[in-house]
Formats: structure tokens, C-alpha cells, sequence
């Protein structure tokens, strides 16, 4: 039975199936029920670690976070559903990503214990899917704070809607650059190619998950060890925000990424991923 996709424009650009040849991993399958999900797996005899991208950003985008570290472990991206080659299935709160990835883990074989990062919604998702089963650790990249009776989540939904019609309608990397001017060329080129794999219902019932799911509930509950990375100039983890992180975890690992946002990974390269370096290896 083929699983329902709910927009009928959501689709992967020929020019953009064309990045994948550029990519040092192989594509794999899992299935969680009727939702076939795609990962890029890197290889390796390493410690699996299983990354987790944001709202509208599909595996393939992460591919310079996952070169950075197939030195200390075995980096597997997943395109979570609704993004990239994935499926989109029908429901998307955190409860179906987080069994999305014990799926992955299972059906991809990636140990008794691996690893979870992820930034943005990934991180939402990795908290979630850490109380489910055993891990050796997470690594949770500036997740959203916003929840019930807390401040609205940062980026409008017209926002991320307006550039994934740009995407739709056909954009590029000067299009990209004047949202993301700080990113590298090459980040923005996928981007461009790769947006329009999102599908918008996804991203509105995200979105609309930003508002109504509560991470701060999940967080001290998150098994350790675990470490926070956050951007030092991020709207999405403010000072308030990381104050009630420390307070609701004492001793937990905050992690400030300097001269970042929101992106972290993309917004300031080498420190985040030096930090990411620091983190994987305490944990690989």
C-alpha cells in the first residue's frame, strides 16, 4: 500500500538527485509501518551516529556535518519524514518522529547503543526518542523553547512558507543568500535544490508542534549523558531560556556556539563543529 503524501508539488529536482553522487555515503531504507524513510550512511566501523536535521532541512544538507566528524564515528542522516527522499506519511508530531528513529535504529542495524544529534526539530526529536531506549548519549543542538504558555517560536510559519514557494517556483543561491546571506555558497546551493522536498503540511504541523509540544517537559528526562549546544546570538535558546535549561538539569553540559543563531552549524562552521568534535568524542 503506498503512503499518502498530502501536497501533490512536493517533489526532488533532477539537478539536486545529481548532488548525491558528491556525497560520501550511500543511501538506505528503513520502513516505520507504511512511511519509508531514507538515510545517508557515511560507513565506517565507528560508534553509529545518528543525525537528526531541522524543520525544512533534508539530509543531504547536513552532509558538511557529517564529513566533519567520519573521522570519530560512523554519522548516518536521516531524512526525516516528510523531507528529502522520505515518505511523507500522514501525521508529523514529535511522537511519530521519535518512533520514526527507533525504527531507523532498528532496521538499519546501528547497534545497541548509538548516538543521537540533533538541531533544531532533530533535537526535539533525539530528547524524545532518548527516553524510549538505550543509548550511549546525545548531543542536542539549540532546540526550540517555545511551548505552551511560553514566547511564540521565533521564525513565523509565513516565513518558512514564503521560501519554500520560492523553492517551488524555482529559486537559487542568490535567492537563498539574501534570507541566509552568513551561509557558505555551497549550503545555500542545496538549499535551493533541495527545499521544495519538504512537504508544506509537514512543515506547517511542525510548526504548529513548535507552539504545543513542550521540550523544557521532555528535557530533564533526557538520560545522561547529554550535551547542549546553543547558539550565543540565538532567538531560539535566549539567555532566559538557557538559565531554565541549567536550573531544570543541574550539571547538565550547555554549551554556548560563539557568533551563532539559530544555525548553529551554518552560521559560525568551525566553532560548532569543533565543539560537535568535542562533544562526539566524549561520548565515542
Amino acid at each position: 500500500m503506498t503512503t499518502a503524501h498530502t501536497v501533490t508539488t512536493r517533489g526532488v529536482r533532477q539537478d539536486a538527485l545529481a548532488d548525491l553522487a558528491d556525497v560520501p555515503a550511500v543511501s538506505r531504507w528503513a520502513r516505520n509501518g507504511e512511511v519509508r524513510l531514507h538515510a545517508l550512511d557515511y560507513g565506517g566501523d565507528g560508534t553509529p551516529v545518528l543525525v537528526l536535521p531541522g524543520i525544512t532541512s533534508p539530509a543531504v544538507t547536513m552532509d558538511f556535518v557529517a564529513r566533519a566528524v567520519t573521522d570519530l564515528c560512523r554519522p548516518v542522516v536521516l531524512d526525516v519524514r516528510g523531507r528529502g527522499l522520505s515518505d511523507s506519511g500522514t501525521s508529523w508530531t514529535l511522537d511519530d518522529y521519535a518512533e520514526d528513529v527507533l525504527a531507523v535504529l532498528d532496521g538499519l542495524g546501528l547497534g545497541a547503543e548509538p548516538v543521537l544529534v540533533g538541531h533544531s526539530m532533530g533535537a526535539r526529536i533525539a530528547a524524545v526518542a532518548a527516553t524510549r531506549r538505550p543509548l550511549r548519549g546525545t548531543v542536542l543542538v539549540d532546540p526550540p523553547l517555545s511551548g505552551p504558555g511560553r514566547a511564540p517560536y521565533p521564525t513565523t510559519l509565513e516565513a518558512f512558507l514564503g521560501q519554500l514557494h520560492e523553492a517551488q517556483r524555482g529559486t537559487d543561491a542568490d535567492e537563498v543568500a539574501r534570507s541566509w546571506p552568513r551561509w557558505p555558497r555551497r549550503e545555500q546551493e542545496l538549499r535551493a535544490r533541495w527545499l521544495d522536498s519538504c512537504d508544506e503540511a509537514a512543515i506547517r504541523a511542525t510548526h504548529a508542534g513548535f507552539e504545543s509540544e513542550d521540550f523544557l517537559r521532555t528535557w530533564p528526562r533526557v538520560p545522561a549523558p547529554t550535551t547542549l549546544l546553543y547558539g550565543a546570538a540565538s532567538p531560539v535558546v535566549p539567555a532566559d531560556g538557557v538559565a531554565e535549561l541549567a536550573a531544570a538539569r543541574p550539571g547538565a553540559e550547555l554549551v554556548a556556539v560563539p557568533d551563532a543563531g539559530h544555525m548553529v552549524f551554518w552560521d559560525a562552521p568551525d566553532a560548532a563543529l569543533r565543539l560537535l568534535r568535542d562533544a562526539l568524542t566524549a561520548l565515542v
